[in-house]
C-alpha cells in the first residue's frame, strides 16, 4: 500500500485577500498544504527553506520590489527548481509580459478574479503526476476530454 502525500502549493501574491481566496477556493477541492508569500522575496526564502519541495506555485505578476517575472527568472535560473510548475496570477497581462513569461517556461495563466472552477482545474491539471508513456498520455488526454 502506496503512501501518497499531500501536494504542497506555495500561492506569492502582495494583495491579502487575493491570497486568502485563491487558498479557500482550492481547499474546498484539493487536499493539500498551503504556503503563502507576499513577496517574491518570501516566495524565494520558502523554496529555499523547503529545499524545493513545493509542487506547484501560484504567482501573481505584479507585485511591488521583486515582481512575478523577476521571481520566475530566479527560480528558473536555481537547476533544482528549473521543472517547478510555475501559474501565473494576473488580471490583465500585455503581449511583452506574455513572450517573457513563455521565454521563462511559464506553465500556465489564471485570470484574476478567479472563477473557482477554472482555478481548480488549472492547479490540478500540473499537480497530475506526467508520464513519459505516450499511449498513457492519449489516455489521459481522452479522459480530460470527457471531463473525466
Amino acid at each position: 500500500m502506496s503512501t501518497q502525500k499531500n501536494p504542497i502549493i506555495l500561492i506569492v501574491d502582495d494583495d491579502e485577500m487575493n491570497l486568502s481566496m485563491a487558498k479557500a477556493i482550492l481547499e474546498t477541492k484539493i487536499q493539500a498544504e498551503y504556503l503563502t508569500a507576499m513577496s517574491g522575496r518570501e516566495c524565494l526564502s520558502i523554496l529555499e527553506q523547503r529545499k524545493g519541495l513545493i509542487d506547484l506555485v501560484l504567482l501573481d505578476i505584479a507585485m511591488p520590489g521583486m515582481d512575478g517575472l523577476e521571481t520566475l527568472s530566479r527560480i528558473r535560473q536555481n537547476p533544482r527548481l528549473q521543472a517547478l510548475p510555475v501559474i501565473f496570477l494576473t488580471a490583465a497581462a500585455d503581449k511583452n509580459t506574455i513572450i517573457k513569461a513563455s521565454q521563462l517556461k511559464i506553465n500556465d495563466y489564471v485570470k484574476k478574479p478567479f472563477m473557482p472552477d477554472d482555478l481548480v482545474s488549472r492547479v490540478e491539471k500540473h499537480l497530475k503526476p506526467q508520464f513519459d508513456d505516450p499511449a498513457l498520455n492519449d489516455i489521459f488526454g481522452a479522459l480530460d476530454k470527457l471531463g473525466l
